[in-house]
Order: structure tokens, then C-alpha cells, then sequence
């Protein structure tokens, strides 16, 4: 009897522990994912300001869809849009430097990227030369 009662205090605990993992990463990847949030603030870093310059940096995404991931980076408090008036208007967006609490996310990611790209490679020389 006192074996299962520690079993339940064991499982409660595991169980509000993964919970609470589940919620971080729930609230991680509403803020920065999708295919293009972190490929946006990558670019930005890099000194792209301006909307046509973040689009020819991130192939492939739409104006459409980057006008929309800008916004929800705006709205989670990542960057800024500063429009200056005048003529032509002028629109640059800035990282905040809440943008910079992402370096050790985008660090990992870069690092398991090329570990998966070089292990994916391998095995598809692996299968070619089985053939």
C-alpha cells in the first residue's frame, strides 16, 4: 500500500512536469513557429530592413505571408515597424532586443540542421551505393 501511494505522488509530479513542458513549448512555437518566423528574424539580423529586402532574402515566401509573420513578430514584441512620412513613405521594420533572447534557439536549430542535413545525405549515398 505505501509502494502505491508513492507511485501516485511519483506520477502526479511526472505528469504536472511534462504538462508544464508541453505549455513552454506550446508557447514557444505559437511566438516563433511555422516555416517562416525564424527565417525572418535570421534575415533581419543579418541587416535586411525593409520588406522587399526580408522577401529576396527568405526564398520562397509570399508577400502575402510575410506581410502576416510580420505582424504576429510585431504583436509577440520581436520587432517594430517604423514607418517614416514623407514622400515615398518609408517602412522599415527593427529587431527588438527581445529578438535576442532567440540566439541560443536559432544557435541549436542551426547546429541540428546541418547534423540532419549531413546525416540525411549520408544515408542517401548509403542506399545509392547498396544498389
Amino acid at each position: 500500500m505505501e509502494k502505491s501511494k508513492e507511485n501516485q505522488i511519483e506520477n502526479k509530479a511526472f505528469t504536472e512536469d511534462c504538462h508544464k513542458v508541453l505549455m513552454a513549448v506550446s508557447d514557444a512555437l505559437y511566438a516563433i513557429g511555422g516555416k517562416w518566423k525564424l527565417m525572418i528574424i535570421i534575415a533581419m539580423a543579418r541587416g535586411n530592413k525593409r520588406f522587399t529586402e526580408i522577401q529576396r532574402q527568405v526564398t520562397g515566401i509570399s508577400a502575402r505571408v510575410l506581410s502576416s509573420e510580420l505582424k504576429e513578430l510585431e504583436m509577440n514584441g520581436f520587432i517594430i515597424k517604423k514607418v517614416e512620412s514623407g514622400y515615398p513613405v518609408s517602412i522599415e521594420y527593427e529587431l527588438l532586443p527581445y529578438s535576442q533572447t532567440l540566439e541560443e534557439v536559432v544557435g541549436a536549430m542551426t547546429k541540428w540542421g546541418m547534423q540532419h542535413r549531413e546525416k540525411v545525405k549520408a544515408e542517401m549515398l548509403e542506399g545509392t551505393s547498396k544498389k
